[in-house]
C-alpha cells in the first residue's frame, strides 16, 4: 500500500473551514488517495519555513486562506500568470523541487456565476464592491467576460484608483468611492467583495445600481442570509447567491492542479447545502 498524500490549508482562522469536507468528497468520487488538513497560522507564524517544513515533510499541496494570501506570493519561487495578475496565492504545489504559487479564485467565481448559475453576462456592466484582495483575485477573470464596463467602488476612492489603473488595460474599468457611484441604470451584476457581511453590514450603495434583474453575489457565505444577499432580496432582487459555489469551484480547481483531474462539482455543492441545512437546524433547535 502506497503512501496517502497530504494536502493541507494554512491561515487564520481556520477551524471553520469547510475544505477537508469539500476536498474528501472529491477525493473519493475521484478515487485519490488522499488526506487534508488544516493548519491554524497566525500572521506572525506564517513564514517562509513553515510552508517549506511541510513540504520538506512529503506535503503535497497546499491552499493558503486569509490572511496569507499576499505573503504567499512572496515566498513561493514562481507564480501562475494568473497569480501575478492577482498577485496573491492560494494554491501551492511543488515541482522539481520549486514551490509554484497559483490562484484559483477568479476562475472559481466565474465557473459559479456562468456554469452553476447560469447567468447571463453578455456584455454585462458589472459593480464591484471592495478593491483589497478578494476583487484583486476576481477583477482578471471577470475581464475576460468581455464586460461593458466594471466599476470597481470602494470606501476610499484611493484604492480603488490604484487597482482600476492596474488593470485598466485589460478592459472596461473604472473606479469610485461608495457614495461616488450614481449610475445612469442599473447594474447587471454586483459583487460583494469587501468583508462588510462578516461585520454584519452593507456596503452603502446608490438605489439606482439594482433592479429586480440585477444579479446580486456575496463572496462571503454562511447559514442563513448574509446581510448583502438579504439587502438584495429586500429590494425583489430575483438572481442572489452566497460565496458557496465560489469556494466548491476554486476548490476543484486547486484539485485540478495538484492531481490532475477536475471532480464534478454539482454532487458535493449539493452535499455542501445538505450540511449546512442540517447545521442551521440544529442550531435553531438549541437557539
Amino acid at each position: 500500500m502506497g503512501r496517502t498524500d497530504s494536502y493541507a490549508l494554512f491561515g487564520y482562522p481556520v477551524y471553520h473551514s469547510w475544505s477537508p469536507f469539500i476536498h474528501g468528497l472529491f477525493a473519493r468520487q475521484t478515487g485519490q488517495d488522499m488526506m487534508y488538513r488544516l493548519h491554524e497560522t497566525p500572521p506572525d507564524q506564517f513564514r517562509r519555513d513553515l510552508l517549506e517544513f511541510f513540504f520538506e515533510q512529503g506535503g503535497c499541496g497546499a491552499n493558503i486562506t486569509l490572511p496569507h494570501k499576499r505573503a504567499a506570493a512572496e515566498i513561493v519561487n514562481e507564480l501562475t500568470p494568473r497569480a501575478q495578475l492577482a498577485d496573491a496565492v492560494n494554491t501551492v504545489l511543488r515541482r522539481d523541487g520549486e514551490l509554484i504559487g497559483d490562484n484559483t479564485d477568479g476562475v472559481g467565481l466565474v465557473t459559479d456565476l456562468t456554469q452553476n448559475l447560469r447567468l447571463n453576462l453578455t456584455s454585462p456592466r458589472i459593480l464591484m464592491l471592495g478593491a483589497g484582495g478578494a476583487a484583486r483575485g476576481a477583477i482578471g477573470p471577470l475581464l475576460e467576460l468581455k464586460p461593458s464596463t466594471l466599476v470597481i467602488a470602494n470606501r476610499t476612492a484611493k484604492r480603488a484608483i490604484e487597482l482600476a489603473d492596474e488593470f485598466s488595460g485589460r478592459g472596461e474599468v473604472s473606479c469610485a468611492a461608495f457614495d461616488g457611484v450614481e449610475p445612469l441604470e442599473p447594474f447587471d451584476l454586483i459583487i460583494n467583495a469587501t468583508s462588510a457581511s462578516l461585520k454584519g453590514e452593507v456596503p452603502p450603495i446608490h438605489s439606482g445600481a439594482v433592479d429586480r434583474d440585477t444579479a446580486c453575489y456575496d463572496m462571503a457565505y454562511g447559514i442563513g442570509e448574509t446581510p448583502f444577499t438579504q439587502w438584495a432580496r429586500d429590494r425583489g432582487v430575483r438572481n442572489v447567491a452566497q460565496g458557496w459555489g465560489m469556494l466548491v469551484e476554486q476548490a476543484a480547481e486547486a484539485f485540478f492542479v495538484w492531481r490532475g483531474v477536475h471532480p464534478q462539482t454539482p454532487p458535493v455543492l449539493e452535499a455542501l447545502h445538505a450540511r449546512a441545512t442540517y447545521l442551521a437546524a440544529v442550531a435553531r433547535t438549541r437557539s
